[in-house]
């Protein structure tokens, strides 16, 4: 609860801030807001990652002191973890016998702290952030807005994903009054690619598949492609979301081979489609129109498994519309 979280920045002092895995924009940006937060209230805060910021978020204030650490060594009051799924998101050791505070927007996000504000209403825990600013007391800085717009224009993918609010657009109305300047972030996030991801992303479009149906497709990034493109932890952000700019595609999966015989998957939908419900039959999570999850075995055998599952969502959709739409023709 935010009122459990006031508390703890108010009665303690000494805190860290990381957050999952190759970390994105909403990770990232509500990092490094949180901490220059905290910095403000007069309490001593930083920011600790397993891997490297991604060159697009580098921009941010307070970027070049974020830590590379493989486990908690300082001593912190409490360590904020932000939009992890599970106490091993982060990939730092020792997180478990920290007074842990979790914040995360995904609804099937373990309670795993010590203290967890978990808000599903929310587009980016970015949004969360700048509204804990205002709830307790604290001034939203130029900085602080940086850091907030950049995770709301990241997670709500430039204000076209469906998690986009009144409340969402109402905050970066707010962040860009006090001074944040949209051209420049997104300038920074969506035009300053390295060639390695474009040419990781030219190899990965050119696996690209569809369903005979023409609703769900799906591509690949082997190790292979990724070596080839001297891609790097980063390059494949958002190359998920090509295939469903086709207007006729409502579901995409994206396998990511990390080492011989085991992927990431990234699920992304359109509208009524449900894909955290297909990621949790995997043994993943995340929001109704992206969502993940990481297996391993035979690549061909997971991938129609996961092609199928997304196909069934797609089509209990549309059976479920098409109720909707007879019950408002009978009524």
């Amino acid at each position: 609860m935010l009122s459990q979280v006031i508390e703890v920045i108010e009665n303690k002092n000494n805190f860290a801030i990381t957050t999952h895995v190759r970390p994105d924009g909403d990770g990232i940006g509500s990092s490094l807001g949180l901490c220059l937060l905290l910095r403000s209230l007069g309490k001593n805060a930083e920011v600790i990652l397993r891997d490297e910021i991604p060159e697009s978020y580098k921009q941010l204030p307070g970027a070049e002191e974020v830590k590379k650490v493989g486990a908690v060594n300082g001593r912190y009051d409490a360590v904020f973890v932000i939009e992890c799924s599970d106490i091993d998101r982060p990939g730092i050791g020792n997180l478990e016998n920290q007074f842990v505070v979790n914040i995360d927007h995904h609804s099937t996000c373990e309670h795993f702290g010590n203290v967890n504000w978990i808000d599903a209403t929310a587009s980016a825990v970015g949004e969360m952030i700048y509204n804990l600013c205002k709830a307790i007391g604290g001034r939203v800085s130029k900085e602080i807005a940086e850091c907030v717009y950049l995770a709301l224009v990241t997670d709500t993918g430039s204000f076209h994903f469906p998690n986009t609010t009144e409340r969402t657009l109402k905050v970066a109305s707010e962040l860009v009054k006090v001074g944040v300047e949209p051209a420049k972030i997104s300038e920074a996030v969506y035009s300053s690619y390295s060639w390695s991801r474009i040419e990781l992303m030219r190899r990965v479009i050119s696996t690209i598949q569809r369903d005979p149906n023409g609703k769900v497709a799906w591509m690949r990034q082997s190790l292979a492609d990724s070596e080839a493109a001297g891609a790097v932890d980063g390059d494949n952000n958002g190359l998920v979301n090509i295939p469903l700019s086709a207007k006729d595609i409502y579901g995409v999966v994206y396998m990511r081979e990390v080492q011989p015989g085991t992927f990431r998957v990234s699920l992304r939908s359109k509208g009524n489609i449900n894909i955290a419900r297909v990621a949790e039959q995997f043994g993943g999570g995340g929001h109704k129109n992206a969502a993940g999850c990481r297996v391993s075995g035979d690549w061909d055998e997971i991938e129609k498994k996961l092609v199928s599952a997304m196909s069934d969502a797609v089509e209990k959709a549309e059976i479920e519309y098409d109720e909707s739409e007879r019950e408002l023709l009978l009524a």
